[in-house]
């Protein structure tokens, strides 16, 4: 399992940093791994920053293609802070992921323009379809930044392969195409995935209290900055997923009707008939 090797890799990647510097562990043949925003706070969490990155099944075209070649390819960067929370950065490199799509089919919305291109090359919204034409390869999600090179897609589009190069060429796993879920005969495969773990020993280049202060300024100078009309607040990476946390483990997580109804599906599929919900 993805979650397994990825908490081993980077406990592997902390140890080198704590005696080196810098530790870095590349894995291949594995399985999704979860939040990759998950792997950096363990590093944050001794005092050390955290970088991670993994390759996935192909969704993504390049920037003037509509094949699905790349994958979200997701990177994610955690740096402690004075505050209450750290920074932590986690992104796919398409300008949205496969999931994203999934929550706007459940909540009957159309995506917006420049996530989705057709096998014509075409901008696609209507997301029923979308989710159906992207396992037939009839469509494809869009690198970060969006179609062509005018709002800079073709940024979204270094930046996955970095991720691919890194994800595969460093433990010599697969790569693209050899990545998708299925073989040529429609069967499904072993992911095969590979992923990068990178830990870096703050106190290797200067003391941790200051680089923790010198973020946490940064940090503040950026939210205090001018905000645009309309809006109140500007935030940094990291500070909404806190400020969301505190309101869930306060509310709870709030589920919508579809969310409900397949879990309560899934229950009875398996016979899981110990666990209760309160919307059942």
């Amino acid at each position: 399992m993805g979650q397994v090797i990825g908490k081993k890799a980077m406990e592997t990647a902390i140890d080198k940093a704590s005696k080196y510097g810098m530790g870095m562990v590349a894995v291949r043949n594995s399985t999704h791994y979860g939040i990759a925003g998950y792997y950096p706070l363990m590093a944050v969490e001794k005092g050390m920053i955290g970088i991670t990155g993994s390759n996935s099944r192909p969704t993504v075209a390049p920037t003037f293609g509509v094949e699905s070649i790349l994958g979200t390819n997701p990177i994610a960067f955690g740096m402690p802070t004075d505050e209450e929370f750290p920074f932590l950065f986690d992104c796919a490199t398409s300008t949205a992921q496969r999931g994203k799509i999934e929550f706007f089919a459940r909540t009957n919305r159309n995506i917006p323009e420049g996530w989705v291109i057709g096998e014509n090359g075409e901008s696609r919204t209507d997301v029923q379809q979308i989710n159906i034409d992207l396992d037939k390869g009839k469509a494809a999600l869009l690198p970060l930044g969006g179609m062509g090179e005018l709002g800079s897609g073709h940024k979204g589009y270094g930046f996955a392969t970095v991720v691919e190069i890194l994800s595969a060429a460093l433990q010599g796993g697969v790569f693209l195409k050899a990545l998708a879920a299925v073989d040529e005969n429609g069967r499904h495969k072993p992911s095969r995935l590979g992923h990068f773990f990178i830990a870096i020993d703050i106190n290797a280049f200067t003391e941790l209290e200051s680089f923790k202060k010198t973020a946490g300024d940064i940090l503040r100078q950026l939210r205090a900055s001018k905000k645009a009309p309309g809006h109140d607040r500007i935030y940094t990476a990291g500070e909404k997923e806190y400020l969301t946390r505190l309101e869930r483990m306060k509310t709870g997580i709030p589920l919508n009707k579809k969310l409900q109804d397949l879990i309560l599906n899934l229950k009875a599929e398996y016979g899981l008939s110990n666990y209760r919900f309160s919307f059942e």
